[in-house]
């Protein structure tokens, strides 16, 4: 829908930004605001609490693997979630899906497809200079991501073993769809669809390449929900720390199925 700037101007409002689409595609941003914003929003909360992440063979996520560090300052502790939570946060926040999704959201760059931008941009340097430069440790902080997927797969085990044997609890079920959801996501990555398959020039010039070739379709399978198994892993990982402060706490009782 056009919108005229001239009288935006004169009513002493910037400019809307101009496009032709007619369906509502302000939602999607909109949505990723609301989520995306309040993930971290409530993450920072919660790695400064340092209270209410264990309990049981429960282990929160933001506070996994357990860290017995106690470092004070001015008589404050800091939380060992801050020394964790760095990793799989640079992991996620420079993937290639989220930059789409908080650039259009937060930035406004653009909003959408076919959207134009609120602002007339000066010059357009990429991801060249700081702070977006550090994008491109992505393809790094994937390996410490794989090495968290380990360490929350163990949690996961250990979530089964309570002090009177073998159960199966809420937190049990919880714990092992978060770290199913997080490999889905972390080994649905572009970085990993390029160390699989990338810098092949025969696929079926041997075995090893036909076996990559073959790796490779499956990893590009996942990758084609990567979007998806973005949103239900930070979904996940909140649910999870909530479900295990609930119940550290005493605001409720851990459901016993087993």
């Amino acid at each position: 829908m056009a919108v005229n700037t001239a009288q935006t101007k004169e009513a002493g409002r910037a400019p809307l930004p101009l496009t032709a689409r007619h369906d509502n595609w302000w939602i999607k941003p909109l949505l990723t605001v609301i989520v995306l914003g309040g993930f971290v929003l409530y993450a920072s909360w919660r790695a400064f609490v340092n209270s209410d992440y264990e309990w049981g063979p429960y282990l929160s996520p933001f506070y996994s693997p357990l860290l017995l560090i106690n470092i004070n300052i001015f008589g404050w502790t800091i939380s060992p979630a801050l020394y964790i939570l760095i990793f799989p946060l640079s992991f996620r926040l420079t993937c290639y899906y989220y930059r789409l999704a908080y650039y259009r959201a937060f930035f406004w760059d653009p909003p959408a497809c076919a959207v134009r931008e609120p602002y007339k941009r000066k010059r357009y340097t990429g991801e060249r200079h700081f702070p977006f430069v550090l994008q491109n440790i992505h393809r790094f902080a994937f390996y410490a991501a794989v090495v968290f997927i380990f360490i929350l797969a163990y949690d996961a085990i250990a979530a089964y073993f309570f002090s009177d044997g073998f159960h199966v609890g809420l937190g049990s079920l919880v714990l092992t769809a978060n770290v199913v959801l997080l490999a889905l996501y972390t080994f649905s990555c572009h970085s990993w669809r390029h160390l699989i398959g990338g810098r092949v020039d025969c696929y079926s010039c041997s075995v090893s390449s036909r076996t990559r070739f073959g790796m490779w379709k499956q990893v590009s399978f996942l990758n084609s929900r990567h979007s998806l198994y973005a949103w239900a892993s930070l979904i996940a990982v909140a649910v999870s720390d909530f479900y295990i402060m609930l119940v550290a706490s005493g605001a409720i009782q851990d459901v016993r199925f087993f």
